[in-house]
């Protein structure tokens, strides 16, 4: 048994015992976005510190701990507050959580982030779907010997975030007038902000958003077999765009005034995964 797998089966017995609750969504919250939690209708929580071996969040704006119960009836798990790679922790550490929500029974997982825009169309506030991606210096979270239980040693990519759950989304947000963008994310390892040369490069490379999250875990989900779909939050235009220096309280500040918009959108696309 591999090292991966064998610490993901003790979190997962850890979690478990103390926590009986079935899901069938896994959402995970990026920066600033935490807020969404307060409107699941909560049947329990667990605190990341609270799991044998587990990685322990240390960004501020991410509480840290997985909320278990519905959004409009449909069972969820949510991370409030991921794991990323800038933190120091091994790959394999910062995709654990996709495994276990997967072990815990979700079958679809939706992907959330703040980002920096790098499409001149875009606006700070701005949605964007994920149509696709692209990892950039990241490692893949794949690397070594290939654990069977979790999926086939090359699995495919060619259409990573699922169709139908993003027909679903976009039906949402013309449902509710919410303006949503749709373009390809990519991730970067951080904690630095991107100079302006690499954004004029990250632009040639085809990308309409960069964070310092997503992918690694879009792609631990797609080898789990799991659907997949995410939205991306613009919370500031990338470097070299505008005069203003980047910060992380920048982020959080565009996160938390887009959060309105963004919970009613999360809410009406989850309530018709199901």
């Amino acid at each position: 048994m591999s090292a991966v797998y064998e610490k993901a089966l003790k979190c997962y017995e850890s979690i478990s015992k103390k926590i009986s609750f079935k899901p069938k969504v896994a959402i995970v919250l990026g920066s600033g976005l935490g807020d969404y939690a307060d409107d699941i209708q909560v049947e329990a929580e667990l605190a990341y510190s609270e799991i044998d071996d587990f990685p322990v969040s240390t960004v501020p704006g991410h509480e840290g701990k997985f909320i278990f119960g519905y959004v409009k009836g449909v069972p969820v798990v949510c991370m409030k507050g991921r794991i990323h790679y800038y933190e120091g922790y091994p790959i394999s550490d910062v995709v654990l959580p996709i495994r276990l929500m997967k072990l815990m029974g979700a079958e679809i997982l939706f992907l959330t982030n703040a980002s920096g825009g790098i499409n001149a169309e875009y606006n700070a506030g701005d949605f964007m779907l994920i149509q696709d991606h692209i990892s950039c210096f990241a490692p893949n979270p794949l690397v070594g010997k290939n654990i069977e239980e979790f999926g086939t040693r090359f699995p495919d990519m060619s259409h990573v975030y699922d169709r139908k759950l993003i027909e679903i989304i976009r039906h949402s947000a013309r449902e509710n007038e919410i303006l949503l963008r749709e373009g390809i994310y990519l991730q970067l390892t951080g904690p630095s902000f991107e100079s302006p040369a690499e954004i004029r490069m990250l632009r040639m490379m085809g990308a309409d958003a960069v964070g310092m999250s997503t992918v690694v875990e879009a792609i631990t989900a797609n080898h789990l077999g799991m659907k997949i779909c995410g939205i991306s939050c613009v919370c500031n235009l990338a470097a070299g765009m505008t005069e203003n220096p980047l910060t992380h309280e920048e982020v959080q500040e565009a996160a938390n005034q887009a959060a309105p918009k963004f919970k009613k959108l999360i809410t009406e696309s989850v309530s018709r995964f199901v």
